[in-house]
This record gives structure tokens, sequence and C-alpha cells, in this order.
């Protein structure tokens, strides 16, 4: 028997760490294998995981959703019956749907018995409220079919704005174990004995998924329209749109778009209160937009040296959207100019840089809509 546990999570909510922490306290790294499905062109946080000692399936192709359930079913079966694992690790693309994440693990073709074993999304709780309101349709699918839901960087939050993240959470799945103690309060044991006692939920949402789905198999002759972009469902262009592009810059720094902005996340979330609510009521309407619709990915390897205060220098101006467009996740490995090596990472209104290990060569990653990457190259070459 193979347990599988899929922790999914929004871009920058923090899956690589608590994956860690859950290898270091609760789980025997040697008996894991991790599946990483990178949204990008180039695989990032396989570097991060190298030192905990587990086997690493990358997958850069682009969105789990439709484009990689082949692939990933492939991949699954390949692991399975090359390491046979007691348990496998799926961390998808933060703009991976959890549903159709948990439907190809449903449908992998193996001899090996497989058990789904929990659906986990992870939350930054500080970027929940702008999350489901700029990119509800991926944000909220993790959120609907997660069985666990751990808030991440809760420290420091206020008691008001874990509220209104809890508020929004519970209006979308009003079932799931929910924590929101910060990690570091927490031993890793406890969280997967959280996670792995959600099992009911577990098997309620995977039924959802499975009869959601059934006519979703994706051949060479589907005609979803994943594939083509051609977006099924009614899109609510009226009044009910207006609220979305109220321009405040909160420190939070909620996209709330205004008329001029050229982002393109408005252009594609179409207040989605049509068609796919948590009372299910889809029509098989899965597939309103694929990843690559909203998302698109920049990146390069580099030998190039960086200091720290370069980095710093960098992310300060990817808060730029005119000039970068709207940045929602950067992440890199690069090789310093002191001798050692720099890794950070970039959410809207937060980075952090720190030392890091030797990589092979340097690399960066860059997640958003209507990115300029001629400017983004010019900013990470100057």
């Amino acid at each position: 028997m193979t347990k599988i546990d899929v922790f999914s999570g929004f871009l920058g909510a923090g899956k690589t760490t608590l994956i860690k922490k859950l290898l270091k306290e609760a789980l025997d790294a040697s008996k894991v294998v991790l599946i990483e499905n990178e949204f990008g062109e180039i695989g990032i946080d396989g570097g991060f995981l190298k030192e905990a000692g587990i086997e690493i399936k990358e997958m850069n192709s682009g969105c789990i959703c439709c484009s990689l359930v082949g692939d990933f079913g492939s991949s699954l079966k390949e692991v399975i019956e090359q390491y046979h694992p007691e348990r496998i690790l799926i961390e998808p693309s933060g703009v991976g749907k959890l549903s159709d994440v948990m439907k190809a693990v449903q449908d992998v073709d193996t001899d090996v018995e497989v058990q789904l074993n929990s659906a986990v999304a992870i939350v930054d709780a500080n970027k929940c409220k702008m999350y489901a309101k700029n990119f509800g349709e991926f944000f909220l699918n993790q959120i609907e079919h997660a069985g666990t839901i751990i808030l991440s960087r809760t420290a420091d939050i206020s008691e008001a704005k874990l509220n209104a993240a809890m508020e929004i959470i519970r209006e979308h799945n009003s079932k799931a174990t929910v924590i929101t103690t910060p990690w570091d309060e927490l031993d890793g044991k406890k969280i997967l004995d959280t996670i792995e006692n959600a099992k009911d939920l577990e098997a309620e949402l995977i039924a959802e998924v499975m009869e959601h789905h059934h006519e979703h198999e994706h051949d060479e002759n589907c005609t979803c329209g994943c594939h083509d972009h051609d977006h099924e469902h009614d899109h609510h262009h009226d009044h009910e749109h207006e609220h979305h592009h109220d321009h405040e810059h909160h420190h939070e720094h909620e996209h709330e778009h205004d008329e001029n902005c050229t982002c393109g996340c408005h252009d594609h979330e179409h207040h989605h209160e049509h068609d796919h609510h948590h009372d299910h009521e889809h029509d098989h309407h899965h597939h309103h937009h694929h990843a690559d619709d909203i998302f698109t990915s920049w990146g390069f390897e580099t030998p190039k040296t960086y200091s720290m205060e370069d980095i710093e220098d960098i992310l300060k101006q990817l808060g730029n959207e005119e000039k970068y467009g709207v940045i929602l996740r950067a992440k890199g490995m690069l090789a310093s100019k002191e001798g050692s090596w720099i890794n950070f990472d970039y959410v809207p209104e937060e980075s952090n840089v720190r030392k890091g290990v030797p990589e092979v060569t340097g690399k960066i990653c860059v997640i958003g809509a209507k990115l300029n990457e001629h400017n983004l190259e010019e900013l990470f070459n100057k």
C-alpha cells in the first residue's frame, strides 16, 4: 500500500517549508518520494529539498490541470513501481487545481495498491483575501477540495485579518479542519496527525471530484477546450465586477485593480459566482481557464554573481507593476559575489534573502500576469 498526500497551496504559501518540517519531524524520509510540479520553465524547489535525502521527480511542463494529466499519471506509476515508497508527497504547481490532482491520483493505472491519504491546502493568511478576489478560480478550488487547510504566516497577523481569512475559508469549505496556530509552535507529528484524521471529508470530496470529472478523460479526441482555451462559462461582465477595482494599496497589497490596470488578472477572473459555487452546480465546467491563460512564467539559468544588496534592490523594484507586470512569485538560487550562494523568495510586499547551498548553476523563476520579460531581463542583468 502506498499512501499519497497532496499538498496544494497558491504561489508562495509555504508548501516547501511545510513539507520539510514534516520530513524532519514526522516522516521517515527514506520511505518517502516527493513529486513536484513546478509551473514555469525552470524547476526551483528541487534544489531546496535535496538536503532532505528524498527522491524528487520534477515536472516543468505547466499546469497539472489538463496538460499534465497524462504525464502525471505515468510519472506517478513510474515512481510507485520503481521505488515502492510507503508514502508519496505530491506538491502541485501553485496555480494547479487541487480537484484535478486528486482526480489524476484516482486514475493512475498501476498494479500496486494506492490510497489518496489526504488533500491539504496551505493558505497564506495575509494574502487570502487578495488571492480570493483576483485568482478565485484556482485559489478557491484548493480551499474547496481540501480536507485540511493549514494557514501560514499567522505568527504576527492581526486577529481581524485572521478572522477575515477564516470567513473566506468557511464560506467555501465548512467541513475542513483548519490549522491556525503558527507552525513553529506545533510539532510536525501533531500537524500530520491532524491531516490524517480528516478521512471522512477526504472520502466525501474524492467522491465529488470523481462525480464531476467522470467524463473528463483528456484523450486525443478531447473537446473540453482546456487546450484550445475555449472558455465555456458565462461571464458576468456587469456591475457585479466593479467592486474589484478599488485600487487601495493597503499594507497587504490587495490588488483591487482600477480600470487602467494592465495586469490581466481581472480580464480572466470573472467574479466567480457563476456555475461553480461550493454547491457544485458545475455542469462539468471544471476547466474554465487553463493556468496558461492567466499566469506566465519567466526565468533563466545564469553563472552571474550577485551580492545580497543586489538581490534586495531587485526585489524592491518588482512591485512596479507598470514596468514589470503583476509579479505574484519570484524565487531563485544564485552565486554570491562573496563566494557563497544566495537564495531568495518574493511575494507581493514580502521578500526573503538568505544564504544558500551551492547549485550547478544559478536559477531564477518569476511567475505573474502580463510580465514584461524585456524589463525583467534588464533588471536581473544590470
